[in-house]
């Protein structure tokens, strides 16, 4: 068995004005530096083996801060890094529609094939997000492994490793600095815990 336990980063500046990040590396918010504190004190008694993050700052400044209570040094990893929004990256849903709206009305009916402009379908997402946890899990067996990563990374890691199809990612919300966890047995894996913030709503107001 292995047992992963999924984090998405802290907040940052473009979470809170909902705009599309993707692979521009933006920084955690104060806030969001304050979610990675609480995160660390959340997990500091927990069993960790291994720690793997996506190499964009505000994952890797989340793993860092959980990687410190363990004494473990953070893998960086690539392929969990966000989708790419390409063009859209850094604006709103609605500015999006407003400037693209034939492409956005593409993507939206076929994420898994359409790509933003400049970006990358959410079939290629799956993809290397996939082949990256087969790799962890067959890495770790019989340990626990924290994974640091994004929203939509995570949820298409979630929908296949669930057996799920992907085009149902947006059914699965997962907040800033929010954990969910897997259990990987030989026969497949079992969802035990989905966007636990729990951590963070006892010292924050967090919507």
């Amino acid at each position: 068995m292995v047992r992963v336990i999924l984090v998405r980063h802290g907040e940052t500046e473009w979470n809170r004005d909902l705009r599309y990040q993707g692979k521009t590396d933006i920084e955690l918010s104060p806030r969001g530096e304050e979610q990675a504190r609480l995160l660390a004190e959340r997990l500091a008694h927990q069993k960790i083996h291994a720690i793997y993050s996506s190499d964009l700052k505000r994952a890797w400044a989340t793993a860092a801060a959980i990687a410190a209570c363990h004494g473990l040094d953070v893998v960086a990893e690539p392929r969990l890094r966000e989708m790419g929004f390409g063009v859209w990256e850094g604006l709103t849903h609605s500015e999006i529609q407003g400037r693209f709206p034939e492409e956005m009305v593409r993507w939206e009916a076929d994420p898994l094939s359409e790509t933003p402009p400049g970006g990358e379908s959410m079939g290629q997402v799956v993809e290397r997000v996939i082949e990256t946890l087969r790799d962890i899990v067959r890495r770790h067996r019989g340990q626990v492994v924290l994974i640091v990563a994004h929203g939509v990374s995570l949820r298409a890691l979630l929908c296949e490793a669930l057996g799920i199809n992907p085009r149902a990612w947006r059914q699965f919300r997962l907040d800033p600095a929010s954990i969910s966890e897997l259990l990987f047995h030989d026969e497949g894996a079992v969802l035990t815990l989905l966007n636990d913030t729990c951590h963070l709503r006892i010292k924050t107001q967090f919507l």
